[in-house]
């Protein structure tokens, strides 16, 4: 959905992901799909510390969903553990720090008879359940523009809003 928003080109291969490159806000951007299992995603986060210029405080954002919080909301972070989520962990071990930006998505909670998290969290979307994450989508583009264009912590204060995100 960003990248045609942002009218950037068709994603292509570029070693573990898909990558397409665009400018938003005046600044050079790239989106990257990793093409691995979730836990291995660091693997395609690795290919951004070949350039000099990478900064991951300032210029990486993972979008990663989120059992804690519930389904329709999105929460912003600048930085923290990987709470247990497998491709955080492998973005921490690529990176070699927690000091990087995430847009947490709710898909939570997780249904009281369901034991296996992971079976949740890798099965398909009810119809409803897509309609209330459709809904959400464009309060989340204007998070990630934000903190393109502000920074990581003047997204957070205008859009971790308590009762509307939370």
């Amino acid at each position: 959905m960003l990248h045609e928003q942002w009218e950037f080109p068709r994603f292509r291969r570029s070693g573990n992901a898909l990558v397409t490159e665009g400018v938003v806000g005046g600044d050079r951007f790239a989106l990257l799909k990793p093409q691995t299992y979730m836990n291995l995603s660091g693997d395609a986060v690795a290919s951004l510390l070949a350039s000099p210029d990478f900064d991951p405080t300032r210029d990486l954002l993972v979008l990663v969903d989120d059992i804690a919080l519930p389904l329709g909301t999105f929460r912003l972070r600048a930085r923290g553990s990987s709470g247990g989520h497998n491709g955080l962990e492998s973005v921490e071990a690529a990176l070699g720090s927690t000091e990087y930006a995430r847009l947490r998505v709710g898909v939570g909670p997780l249904p009281e008879d369901e034991y296996d998290q992971a079976e949740f969290v890798t099965s398909n979307f009810e119809p409803e359940e897509l309609t209330t994450l459709a809904d959400l989508l464009p309060d989340m583009v204007d998070a990630v523009e934000c903190w393109i264009t502000e920074g990581i912590e003047v997204a957070m204060n205008r859009f971790n809003r308590r009762g509307t995100q939370e």
